[in-house]
């Protein structure tokens, strides 16, 4: 159920033309109501039919719908419109992570509080597995109008795309430092090709605090030697070694620093790590875990993290030695943020700023066709980063970034400072 917010226009009817004016804005954001109303509804049925015939031990399905949401305010560009979307009780359980299934709506996000700009979402319809031909009632769907947005409209924005991306993936780098970087793979369904996607990611942080996209390319399953064409190029174009790297421990990115810029220090994403760790315990035991876990990545100084990791083994090592294990092997790359700026720490401890531009690309690919060629997909993430990048914030305290290319020391994220007549 769909329901009006009431502007100004909606509580004092001019008179004359205004109220005509007032009388058509009314028309049109009925009319948008009624037809997010209806694809929700749609999106719905499809996704509890998808899934039909999935039973628990006694025979009850697995999805059903359960209700609706809290209403919520969306603002379209047929004005503000408070919606309230069906919901979905999805029991079914993830086989490898062991986490309940989720629903998420693609017509409208959980975030979503404001339909967003054309150029920020055919790169998310067509990642979703949309073809050109579904793009304008989609975009319908977004925006209230479709006017002007033919088929062949679209396809000439996806090849112009597509040219933006092979333009970026050739520029000069010798201009711009990037002290620190976040490296990720991303994988997405292509619809006409047997193989997934792989999308090497890389973002830095430029020596005046801002987040950049550094790099995105199509790889081979995150391979060693996929991560070392990508790292050569960028050196070839003009880049500097980054003073810290973050990734994940499973990347073959590692191997590719450490060949093309072996002066890079690591820094193994936690985000990831816990997910391993928990991995090899059973659910009963993930709670408390996660709360020792959280004393070390969130230690006060590296002391305390360290004392944490010795809590953690005396807790866990005996029954759980494989979960012990994992944060013993790497525990140099996991601390390695505590070397760095302490305002710096929330930004290294994770590859979240990878993560979270990715992450309804991730959820969704798993129940939807994916785009259609290997080069649309490179053009469209591309395009998805560029729209994401211009909501980045610079990391905290942007000024001590260019300490740390300078090879200023840090211990337990304080400055030391040189004393007095020693040559910097």
């Amino acid at each position: 159920m769909l329901t009006v917010v009431p502007g100004p226009s909606d509580r004092e009817p001019a008179e004359g033309a205004g109220g005509s004016s007032s009388l058509i804005d009314e028309i049109v954001r009925e009319g948008a109501c009624r037809m997010l109303a209806e694809a929700l509804q749609a999106e719905v049925d499809a996704y509890i039919a998808r899934f039909v015939d999935e039973r628990d031990e006694r025979g009850r399905r697995l999805v059903v719908r359960n209700g609706s949401h809290q209403p919520r305010e969306v603002l379209t560009s047929a004005g503000a419109i408070e919606v309230t979307a069906p919901r979905v009780n999805d029991k079914r359980v993830d086989p490898e992570t062991g986490e309940r299934r989720r629903f998420s709506s693609a017509i409208l996000p959980p975030w979503c509080r404001k339909t967003p700009k054309v150029s920020e979402v055919l790169p998310l319809l067509y990642l979703h597995g949309l073809s050109t031909g579904d793009f304008v009632p989609a975009l319908g769907q977004f925006l209230g109008s479709s006017a002007g947005l033919s088929g062949p409209v679209i396809t000439k924005l996806t090849e112009q795309w597509k040219h933006e991306q092979r333009a970026f993936a050739a520029r000069d780098l010798r201009e711009v430092d990037f002290v620190y970087l976040w490296a990720d793979g991303i994988h997405v369904n292509i619809r006409l090709e047997e193989h997934k996607l792989c999308l090497l990611v890389m973002i830095g942080v430029r020596a005046d605090g801002r987040k950049e996209l550094i790099a995105l390319a199509d790889g081979y399953r995150e391979s060693t030697e996929s991560w070392a064409d990508l790292l050569r190029d960028c050196k070839r174009r003009g880049m500097r070694a980054p003073v810290l790297a973050v990734g994940d421990g499973a990347l073959g990115f590692w191997g590719a620093l450490a060949e093309v810029f072996p002066q890079a220090k690591a820094q193994r994403c936690w985000f990831h790590k816990i997910a391993n760790v928990l991995g090899t315990l059973p659910k009963s035991a993930h709670p408390g875990a996660k709360k020792h876990l959280t004393e070390i990545w969130n230690a006060e100084d590296k002391t305390h993290a360290l004392h944490a990791v010795t809590e953690f083994e005396a807790a866990y090592g005996v029954k759980y030695p494989k979960a012990v294990a994992k944060i013993r092997d790497d525990l140099d790359e996991l601390l390695a943020f505590y070397d760095y700026p302490a305002e710096h720490w929330q930004h290294l401890r994770t590859t979240n700023p990878i993560e979270s531009t990715f992450a309804t690309v991730r959820h969704r690919t798993k129940v939807t066709k994916g785009p259609g060629s290997g080069a649309a997909g490179l053009a469209m993430a591309f395009k998805l980063i560029e729209s994401a990048q211009a909501r980045w914030r610079a990391v905290n305290a942007p000024n001590l970034v260019a300490l740390v290319r300078a090879g200023a020391t840090f211990i337990n994220g304080k400055l030391v400072e040189r004393p007095e007549g020693r040559a910097a």
